[in-house]
């Protein structure tokens, strides 16, 4: 994740907390460069292009969150995610602000 998205996803996160909205992190980079510790990842159920949050919103139930900056893209893997979601019926949102996440709420 790139250092402004971090930041974004890190405002996101305080702002949710604050509003009582159960929020995590799915760390899907956490093994970025190593290559021993991903195939011990993806072996537990990693997969790429997972949303960078998940979200238990009231009224809506679990949302997955994808945080970008306000040029970013989505990658193919996220795209797909995207997809499969809407596939099962799944809240899935891009949000590029702090405000584009509260308005979830």
């Amino acid at each position: 994740m790139k250092c402004d998205e971090a930041k974004i996803q890190a405002e996101i996160v305080k702002a949710y907390q604050a509003a009582g909205v159960f929020v995590f992190s799915v760390p899907n980079e956490a093994a970025a460069g190593n290559a021993v510790r991903q195939g011990q990842l993806i072996t537990m159920g990693l997969k790429p292009g997972v949303s960078d949050l998940v979200a238990f919103i009231p009224g809506r139930g679990v949302t997955f969150i994808e945080v970008k900056t306000p040029t970013g893209k989505q990658s193919p893997a996220q795209t797909r995610f995207e997809e499969r979601c809407k596939d099962f019926g799944a809240e899935y949102h891009l949000v590029r602000s702090v405000d584009d996440a509260m308005a979830l709420i």
